[in-house]
């Protein structure tokens, strides 16, 4: 039985590891490099990352430790896309500032857009990476919902500048194909059945 490490200071991750009923501690190493090539793919980009991160936590490892790291991006359509199914689509990370949150709200206003989560599970002697993608729906976001939902909740600290399992999740979410936790930051049913290979 591996201990578990999560490297995440997310609350939601850690909510979301909880859930799974499986013992585990957090340990976060600040600092981490988090860029990514230009030439990636929109969707490599979370996996590379979650990689990337383990990498930095090789020390901590011994013959019982696992460590779990993730990364989680939105992928928003292009401007002459109504989704992102083409996968042409635009990564957005966490807003500066509320001008920021704005924007990237304003481009997932009445669209479809994608989720991906990667996570990459790193033990002593073998290391496992994979992504998960969810599609999300917004109905049409008029200014005064924007303004509010950024006002009150704050979303600095979400890539896409939204919680789905926020106010913004109620009222604007009209559709969901996937895991809504792999949404939240955390694909719980694909870990805990990767976490049973392992």
């Amino acid at each position: 039985m591996f201990k578990i490490i999560l490297a995440s200071n997310s609350p939601r991750r850690r909510e979301l590891l909880a859930g799974l009923d499986v013992p585990f501690e957090v340990k976060v190493i600040k600092g981490i490099d988090e860029s990514y090539p230009a030439t990636l793919d929109a969707y490599q980009v979370a996996e590379y990352i979650s990689k990337k991160k383990a990498e930095a936590y090789r020390s901590l490892l011994s013959d019982d430790v696992l460590v779990l790291t993730a990364d989680t991006v939105v992928i928003a359509p292009t401007a002459d896309e109504q989704n992102d199914k083409e996968g042409k689509g635009v990564i957005l990370g966490k807003p500066k500032d509320a001008q920021e949150a704005r924007a990237m709200l304003q481009m997932l206003s009445g669209k479809t857009h994608h989720v991906v989560t990667g996570v990459c599970l790193t033990s002593s002697e073998k290391q496992h990476s994979f992504s998960v993608v969810t599609e999300v729906s917004f109905k049409t976001l008029n200014e005064q919902e924007i303004a509010y939902y950024i006002d009150h909740y704050k979303p600095f600290d979400k890539a896409g500048a939204y919680g789905i399992q926020e106010w913004i999740g109620y009222i604007g979410c009209t559709g969901l194909k996937g895991s809504y936790f792999n949404v939240m930051g955390l694909p719980a049913q694909r870990i805990y059945e990767e976490l049973k290979k392992f």
